[in-house]
């Protein structure tokens, strides 16, 4: 078996489906990993190769997998004051220079979370069942070296609920279902996933345009206000009071384009915006997971628009991933929009979870 390979996906249901096998959702970079002896490749969702960005994984993985096989898994980080998954450092990652690739593998140092086994020595498990994958990648994995980990599981769907609610304290977000009885079948959702869904009123404050159309919008800047007490309440007079937590995305072609006509109005210079004071870069806290060296640059709007989002994840007072735009509301004074209104789960360290 040989790169490139796609790695099996799960489709999003409402609810987890009954009899099946169940695992935390992580939230990191997906990661297939082939090693043949010395030779150990890192590849990403898209095949993109991950394995010079994470060389502490590398060497994990040396030390923790037989010399010739395939696992599939997802590498995370956790911020070391809370044990928290660490998506921002995660991104930080992906950098061109090796003199910081090497500096943030020290500072910041990633961890394989294994879970499934794709190909042992010259066999190609995928058309095993799940069960029997499971089982030997169990064996594989027993007493392994710091670096690579087995992600934990359970068949028992009251306990899955349970993980589904506690584990968002740690920066997960939701489970992974998987049918005992399944073949591993590359690129097909095969597997079900359900993810925490939560709305919001946030206040948008500028826009940037698409990346192929200058006369189209390509994702809303969104902002709360701030609160004592509440994620981001430090960077209050950097931002005018209106911290900045994401983007809301993914829209119509004809969406984008009504958009930037109706944003024309409460297009303002920036010296009258809130965030005047700010750096683009400051102002951002929106990376890209594969450019985080984008252009941060955005078209200021009057802090008069309130828009309803639908989100998953709230990380450190940010979204970690697009909004999905549901409507406006005209109805809310932009004041009103502010931290409180966002449900945040106890906290959870990381090794909790991931405890034998």
């Amino acid at each position: 078996m040989t790169p490139p390979l796609e790695p099996m996906l799960a489709r999003l249901v409402e609810a987890l489906p009954a009899e099946w096998w169940y695992e935390p959702k992580w939230d990191g970079f997906r990661a297939l990993i082939f090693r043949d002896g010395a030779e150990v490749r890192i590849e990403s969702r898209n095949q993109r190769p991950l394995a010079r960005y994470f060389p502490e994984v590398v060497s994990a993985v040396k030390q923790a997998l037989p010399e010739r096989c395939v696992v599939d898994g997802e590498i995370v980080t956790a911020r070391p004051d809370d044990g928290r998954l660490d998506f921002y450092s995660l991104q930080q990652r992906l950098h061109p220079a090796a003199s910081r690739v090497d500096l943030l593998a020290s500072q910041t140092p990633a961890t394989l979370i294994a879970f499934d086994l794709i190909a042992s020595d010259d066999e190609d498990l995928r058309p095993l069942p799940f069960h029997e994958r499971r089982h030997r990648l169990e064996a594989l994995l027993e007493g392994v070296a710091p670096g690579v980990s087995l992600t934990p599981l359970t068949d028992d769907l009251e306990v899955a609920g349970e993980w589904f609610k506690a584990f968002e304290g740690a920066g997960l977000d939701g489970i992974i279902a998987k049918h005992p009885a399944s073949t591993y079948q590359p690129g097909r959702r095969v597997m079900a996933k359900l993810k925490h869904d939560r709305t919001a009123d946030c206040v948008v404050v500028g826009y940037r345009t698409h990346k192929s159309r200058a006369d189209a919008i390509g994702s809303l800047l969104l902002a709360l206000y701030s609160e004592e007490g509440t994620p981001a309440h430090e960077w209050e007079t950097m931002f005018g009071g209106l911290i900045p937590i994401g983007v809301a995305a993914s829209f119509p072609v004809a969406r984008r384009r009504k958009l930037f006509i109706d944003l024309a109005p409460y297009v303002v210079e920036m010296a009258a915006h809130p965030w005047a004071g700010a750096t683009l870069e400051a102002a951002d806290m929106t990376g890209s997971r594969w450019n985080p060296e984008k252009d941060l640059s955005f078209i200021p709007l009057r802090p008069e628009l309130v828009a309803e989002v639908r989100f998953n994840q709230l990380d450190g007072g940010r979204l970690r991933h697009p909004a999905q735009f549901i409507r406006w509301r005209p109805d809310r004074d932009p004041d009103s929009c502010r931290f409180a209104q966002l449900e945040t789960a106890p906290s959870l360290r990381l090794v909790e979870i991931l405890r034998p």
